[in-house]
């Protein structure tokens, strides 16, 4: 995790007690540190952290300038690296990677080989780069970055400070500010929706609207409503290859794995986590606070603050118990 930028402790310290991390540490303020580092790969310039039991020795060997470790560990740290105690240190490394993390800036370059409709407004320092195309009816909010070969629009709003990375398709679709929207993403596509009886196609005229601050990882597809919105609330991060269909909504602070499927018109509660390959049916009611396993197979409603697992998905502690049941046979 390079960066040509020096980053004093000052600069670490100020973020982490921002964050409600008091760190604490003999380091100066003026000490600086140039990129974050493994525990292995890190050098006399480089801060590194510790989290995981099962590399206790190579702690004792580390070359970092400095550790982010809790007091429990301090022992076995390596005499040569200056410790930074937090409380969190696993938490702490998530804060500093944003801090060290070269940042895209808009080079404000619209290219020549863009094309790009005459009704489109565009906000200052945009940076739209070639074979883009942005239909009709869309807004381009300040310092946003389009790369290369994507299609935007129609009726697309891409707020402040937002990427979109090569490759990528949107239309019907409004992103807040300070989004992510990794590469060959699809967004705003018509639902799957038909009659069962007679397979007449039904068609989807709503939009899909995408909160402040949301990652959506690559190939990941998202479709519009039928007559509303399909929605992300901010703060959600979802993995590469996961399918929204229209009509769903995901609260706010959500994690989704890659590979996942949510079906049409389900509701997922804030601050819900959902294990890679999971499928979740249509229709359904997905509380807050629910941990879904990896794999599982969501068929029923799920209450606030479960744990489920397997597939039908039950409640974690009956899925260990049949678990173990099965194995013994």
């Amino acid at each position: 995790m390079k960066n040509i930028n020096k980053i004093t402790y000052s600069d670490i310290k100020n973020l982490l007690i921002t964050n409600n991390i008091n760190p604490v540490s003999d380091l100066r303020d003026d000490d600086f540190f140039i990129s974050l580092n493994s525990i292995t790969r890190a050098n006399e310039n480089e801060l590194t952290f510790f989290n995981d039991t099962s590399q206790l020795k190579k702690l004792e060997k580390t070359n970092a300038k400095a550790c982010l470790i809790s007091n429990n560990y301090l022992k076995f740290l390596a005499k040569s690296t200056k410790p930074i105690i937090v409380e969190d240190s696993y938490k702490s490394f998530a804060l500093l990677s944003n801090l060290f993390a070269v940042k895209n800036k808009s080079n404000a370059i619209i290219s020549k080989h863009s094309s790009i409709h005459n009704n489109t407004i565009i906000d200052k320092n945009v940076q739209i780069d070639r074979f883009v195309d942005i239909g009709e009816n869309c807004k381009i909010g300040k310092n946003v970055i389009i790369q290369s070969n994507c299609t935007i629009g129609p009726n697309v709003t891409i707020g402040t400070n937002s990427i979109i990375y090569s490759n990528s398709t949107i239309q019907d679709c409004i992103i807040g500010s300070d989004c992510v929207i990794k590469s060959g993403v699809v967004i705003g596509g018509t639902g799957f929706g038909f009659d069962p009886k007679s397979k007449v196609r039904i068609n989807h005229v709503g939009n899909v609207l995408i909160e402040d601050n949301c990652n959506i990882g690559s190939n990941t597809t998202i479709d519009r409503a039928v007559f509303d919105s399909t929605i992300i609330s901010k703060n959600s991060f979802i993995d590469n290859l996961v399918q929204i269909a229209h009509n769903v909504y995901i609260g706010k602070e959500a994690i989704i794995a890659a590979q996942t499927g949510i079906a049409g018109s389900t509701s997922i509660g804030d601050n819900v986590v959902i294990g890679g390959q999971s499928g979740i049916s249509g229709h359904l009611k997905i509380g807050r606070n629910v941990k879904i396993a990896g794999k599982s197979g969501v068929t029923k409603n799920i209450a606030d603050n479960s744990i489920v697992a397997g597939f039908p998905a039950v409640d974690i502690k009956k899925w260990k118990i049949s678990k173990i049941k099965f194995n013994k046979l």
